[in-house]
């Protein structure tokens, strides 16, 4: 038996059994328990049991959340980008803390309900409610380190699987109107016309943040009005990171550009070989469209645009508006003004023919519909 037994009085015992290596350190592990019997023929019992329990629960004794979490991103980061690394590592520390020290012997379903509903009333940026789309997010880095726990054999089943983070409702679209989406270009223009370029083409072309960074001069033909994205820069632990595809296979496109949209590119690229020119070098034909290095050889951060955004947006009394609500201003006016659901999805880098369009931007096609209603009952009409 891999026990031992220790009597304390008054028929309280002692049970100390092994329980396995530590999976960070190697060295042995004991759990102990205390029990009351009657005599040490019971208390030899009680031990046996408790050794099948610990042999039997597939759990490190003594393991914590943080410890399984710690070894669960050490596996899982080679299958990560950059930017997921950067959001799992977030998560962990700004929200996790208070789980981190417990017992995975003592982790329940009860425990994460009440922890995440501690979030939504009190989690926070100065103990302000947290968003539930936020648990949520909290909650599948909780399930996924646990659901590796159970698959390594620390526990036999996922606490996390029954738990409930919050009711899931998809994020409400909100795109700026028009007249708002001039006011933050016409700031933009006074304040950073390199910055202003960067509204214009998510304004015109609906592309992503990441796209939009890793723009290159040999992605613009300007004799033919395209651009093309074929990559994407996201945020790592090290800093921007180039990847040589964008999110989905769908988001490689090539994107027709209006006449004054070519012009603005071209005084931008005006100004980026006149920079290079007083450093004494030569533009590179493949310099990065946005960078602080005259010669265009490192891409702004993802991080630095969304900040300037936010001051801009506060400079003009927008602060409800995100940088990625150009994204959604694209796709609601080009539907609304009734181009095909294929060709707007086509411009934003959906998949699938325009499904997932069609599932974010349902409720905006309906002036689209409305027209052709209209346009039936007239021929319909027509006939009396």
């Amino acid at each position: 038996m891999r026990g031992h037994l220790r009597e304390r009085g008054q028929g309280a015992w002692e049970l100390r059994a092994y329980a396995g290596r530590d999976v960070l350190t190697g060295r042995k592990r004991y759990s102990t328990r205390t029990v009351r019997v009657k005599g040490r023929r019971e208390a030899e019992k009680a031990l046996a049991a408790f050794v099948t329990e610990l042999q039997t629960s597939g759990m490190v004794a003594g393991g914590t959340f943080g410890e399984l979490v710690e070894r669960w991103i050490e596996t899982a980061l080679p299958g990560w980008s950059p930017a997921n690394e950067v959001t799992v590592r977030n998560t962990v520390s700004y929200y996790l803390g208070s789980l981190l020290p417990l017992k995975l012997s003592r982790l329940r379903t009860a425990d994460l309900d009440a922890f995440y509903a501690a979030l939504r009333e009190r989690g926070g940026r100065g103990g302000r409610p947290l968003a539930v789309s936020t648990v949520r997010r909290v909650h599948s880095v909780v399930r996924a380190a646990l659901e590796q726990g159970v698959r390594w054999g620390w526990l036999r089943e996922n606490p996390a699987a029954r738990a409930s983070p919050g009711p899931g409702q998809p994020a409400e679209v909100r795109p700026p109107a028009p007249e708002a989406v001039l006011a933050l270009l016409e700031r933009a223009e006074q304040d950073d016309p390199a910055f202003a370029v960067f509204l214009v083409l998510a304004a015109v072309t609906g592309a992503r943040r990441g796209e939009l960074l890793a723009l290159r001069w040999t992605d613009i033909d300007l004799e033919l009005g395209t651009l093309t994205i074929t990559r994407a820069i996201s945020e790592g632990p090290e800093g921007p990171v180039e990847h040589q595809r964008p999110k989905t296979r769908g988001s490689v496109r090539r994107l027709a550009l209006d006449d004054a949209t070519v012009a603005v590119l071209a005084a931008q690229r005006s100004r980026s070989v006149e920079v290079a020119s007083v450093c004494g070098l030569a533009l590179p034909s493949d310099a990065f469209l946005f960078s602080h290095q005259p010669d265009g050889s490192v891409p702004w951060k993802p991080g630095f645009v969304s900040l300037k955004f936010r001051r801009l947006r506060h400079s003009v009394g927008l602060d409800e508006v995100r940088l990625h609500d150009l994204r959604h201003f694209v796709a609601t006016t080009l539907l609304g003004a009734g181009v095909d659901l294929q060709t707007v999805a086509g411009r934003l880098g959906h998949a699938g023919g325009g499904r997932t369009t069609l599932a974010v931007y349902s409720h905006f096609q309906q002036a689209a519909d409305r027209n052709a209603a209209d346009l039936l009952g007239k021929l319909l009409s027509s006939r009396t």
